[in-house]
C-alpha cells in the first residue's frame, strides 16, 4: 500500500478544506476541497496570500485580535465562526478548527450548513472582535501612556515641559518615548524613537526606557550610556532599530544650565536664543544596528533665557499629500515661540505640525523643551 499517495488523496479530496500556514498566516498548502468551496485556485493563494486575507473584514479583525492570539496561546482552537471571500463574490461561512504543529498551522474548514445558528454565531463573534478591539485600543493608549512620565519633575533654575502626541488616531502603539530622571551630580534627559509600531516596538520601547535608567546608576557619559542601550537591543534580537538623544542636564552656578549631550542616529536639538536658534550635538549612529555605534559627547552651556527643544522625527517628517513640514517650518514655528515658557514652546510646535496635517498626524511625535532660568 502507498502510504504517502493515500495520505495526499486524503488531503486533497476531505470532505473539508485544509489550511496550511505559516504562524503569520501565510498559506503554504491548500488542499482541493478548500479550492472548491470558494472558487480559488491554489496557485493562486500559496506563498501569496494569508488567511485573514481570505476572510470578510470583520472576521478578518477577529481573526488578528483573538484568533492568531488563542491559537499562540494553547496550540489549538474549535469551532470559530468565520466568513470566507469567495473568488467569484460572495460569502462561504464556514467553522474553523485549528492547531499548531511545529512551525506551521493546520486549518479545518467546514462549511456551516445550519445557516441560522451560525448566523446567531457569526454576530457574537463579531461582538467579541469589535469588543477586542475597544480592548486592543485601549490597551495601546495605556501602554503608551507608559512611555512618556505623568509629570515633569520639578528642577531648581530649569523650567521642562513634555508632549507627545500619536500618529492617526492613535489605535496602535508607536515607538516615541521619553523620560526626565534625577542621576549622580544632576538629572537626564532622554528622547527616543524605536522603528515601526505594535507590540515589537513597544517591547523595544520599555527596553530603551529601563536599560538607560539602570545604565545611569553605573555610568555618566551620554554616549556610554547609549552604547549600553545599543547592546542591550541586538543582545535581545529585536530586529527593531532606534533613535535616540541623551543629555546629562546640570545646574550652573548663578543661573543657567549645562548640557553634555549624545545622538544616537537621533535628530540634533534646537538651541533657542536671543539671536536665533542653532543645532547641538555630534550625529551618531542608529542603535540597535552595529555592535560598535560611532557616538560623541558635545557639552553645551544653556543661559538663562534660552531653551534646548528635543524633538522626533515625526516633526519634520510630518507629511501633508507629498509636502514635508520640514526643517524651515519648525525653525519659525519655535522662533516665533522662543519667548513663551517650556510648555508655551512644545504646546506651540506641535500645534504648527498638528495643524499643517488638518489634526491627523502621519507619525507619532514627541516634544521635550528645557529652559533655563535663574535658580529659585
Amino acid at each position: 500500500m502507498d502510504v504517502t499517495g493515500g495520505f495526499e488523496e486524503l488531503f486533497e479530496d476531505a470532505p473539508c478544506g485544509f489550511l496550511v500556514a505559516a504562524s503569520d498566516g501565510t498559506l503554504r498548502r491548500v488542499n482541493h476541497t478548500f479550492c472548491e468551496l470558494t472558487g480559488h485556485r491554489a496557485e493562486d493563494l500559496v506563498g501569496r496570500a494569508r488567511v485573514q486575507d481570505l476572510l470578510v473584514v470583520g472576521d478578518r479583525i477577529y481573526y488578528e485580535t483573538h484568533f492568531a492570539p488563542l491559537l499562540a496561546l494553547q496550540s489549538t482552537v474549535r469551532e470559530i465562526a468565520v466568513d470566507f471571500r469567495r473568488a467569484a463574490g460572495g460569502r462561504l461561512p464556514a467553522l474553523l478548527n485549528a492547531v499548531t504543529k511545529g512551525d506551521a498551522v493546520w486549518i479545518c474548514v467546514f462549511a456551516a450548513t445550519d445557516r441560522r445558528g451560525y448566523e446567531r454565531e457569526l454576530l457574537r463573534a463579531r461582538q467579541r472582535a469589535e469588543q477586542s478591539e475597544k480592548e486592543a485600543h485601549e490597551l495601546a493608549r495605556v501602554l503608551q501612556a507608559s512611555f512618556v512620565p505623568p509629570a515633569m519633575p520639578d528642577i531648581d533654575g530649569v523650567d521642562l515641559a513634555g508632549v507627545y502626541r500619536p500618529a492617526g488616531r492613535g489605535e496602535e502603539v508607536g515607538g516615541d518615548f521619553y523620560d526626565v530622571y534625577e542621576t549622580a551630580g544632576g538629572w537626564a534627559v532622554v528622547l527616543g524613537d524605536v522603528e515601526g509600531k505594535g507590540v515589537q516596538a513597544a517591547v523595544v520601547t520599555s527596553l530603551a526606557r529601563y536599560t538607560l535608567r539602570a545604565a545611569s546608576a553605573r555610568d555618566s557619559a551620554p554616549s556610554a550610556l547609549l552604547s549600553a542601550l545599543n547592546e542591550a537591543v541586538i543582545d535581545r534580537g529585536a530586529e527593531r532599530f532606534l533613535t535616540a538623544v541623551y543629555a546629562h542636564l546640570a545646574i550652573t552656578p548663578g543661573g543657567g544650565c549645562r548640557l553634555t549631550l549624545a545622538l544616537g542616529g537621533h535628530p540634533p536639538p534646537v538651541l533657542l536664543t536671543s539671536s536665533g536658534l542653532s543645532r547641538i550635538g555630534s550625529p551618531g549612529t542608529l542603535l540597535g544596528v552595529l555592535p560598535v555605534p560611532q557616538l560623541c559627547d558635545v557639552t553645551v552651556d544653556v543661559h538663562p533665557g534660552e531653551a534646548v527643544v528635543l524633538y522626533t522625527d515625526g516633526v519634520i517628517e510630518g507629511q501633508r499629500d507629498r509636502e514635508l513640514f520640514g526643517e524651515r517650518r519648525m525653525e519659525e514655528a519655535l522662533l516665533a515661540a522662543r519667548g513663551e515658557d517650556a510648555a508655551g514652546i512644545a504646546a506651540a510646535l506641535l500645534d504648527e505640525v498638528a495643524a499643517f496635517q488638518s489634526g491627523m498626524l502621519s507619525d507619532d511625535v514627541a516634544v521635550v523643551v528645557l529652559k533655563a532660568g535663574a535658580p529659585a
